[in-house]
């Protein structure tokens, strides 16, 4: 698998150096729930990062209620209210569940093998045993997450090569995505007008991020 990869990645640099340049783009999608700042996070973060989510084929229906986690399913995405309100510190979740619509929609058997022999993890799938953190599907849209927009800001920046996004390097992760699916090219990223909540809400969204990435869930 890292032999292909490896040839693979020799042209990918050619490429993306004569690579037009272009804004990413926000991606498709309609909201079930929320007010219009819970909303502008989404959107914001999002814009934020070089990723193209315009490459994801249809509408994704975003949900915003109180729930204990954020997740995604074929086509849409559930976020909690209040990391929402957290402003930037919920951008990097935010990208996460629209990361695994990357998954669901674009990749196949195939290309989930080569990415696993990547990422590592017990499994692609989650089987709703294991940690979060032990399925490759999860360590995918994480990296997703945080090699496109490896902001210090990124409430996914990886402390140690253990955490969801620390598996592979942001640029290694970039190019071995872009060889596999080329329409995943990075592109410049918007500005954004960035939203910092209260200390005391951000703290209240780490602690239910950090209880996420501890509890098993299935997003498939």
């Amino acid at each position: 698998m890292f032999k292909r990869l490896a040839v693979l990645l020799v042209p990918l640099a050619a490429a993306l150096a004569l690579a037009p340049t272009a804004l990413s783009a926000g991606g498709r999608y309609t909201f079930v729930g929320g007010n219009a700042v819970e909303r502008s996070q989404v959107v914001q973060a999002l814009n934020a990062s070089s990723f193209p989510w315009d490459i994801i084929p249809g509408t994704i229906v975003v949900h915003v209620e109180p729930r204990p986690i954020s997740e995604a399913t074929p086509g849409a995405v559930w976020l909690d209210n209040s990391l929402l309100d957290s402003g930037d510190f919920s951008w990097g979740v935010i990208q996460h569940e629209f990361a695994h619509q990357v998954d669901f929609a674009l990749l196949d058997p195939g290309t989930r093998l080569q990415l696993g022999a990547l990422l590592g993890g017990v499994s692609w799938w989650n089987d709703g045993i294991h940690d979060h953190g032990s399925f490759a599907s999860e360590r995918f849209a994480s990296e997703i997450a945080w090699a496109y927009w490896p902001s210090t800001d990124n409430c996914l920046r990886p402390a140690s090569a253990n955490d969801e996004a620390g598996h592979v390097p942001p640029a290694l992760f970039r190019a071995a995505l872009v060889a596999l699916l080329p329409q995943a090219t990075p592109a410049p990223a918007y500005e954004v007008t960035r939203q910092s909540a209260p200390a005391v809400t951000r703290a209240h969204a780490a602690k239910k991020l950090r209880k996420t990435a501890k509890k098993p869930r299935k997003t498939a």
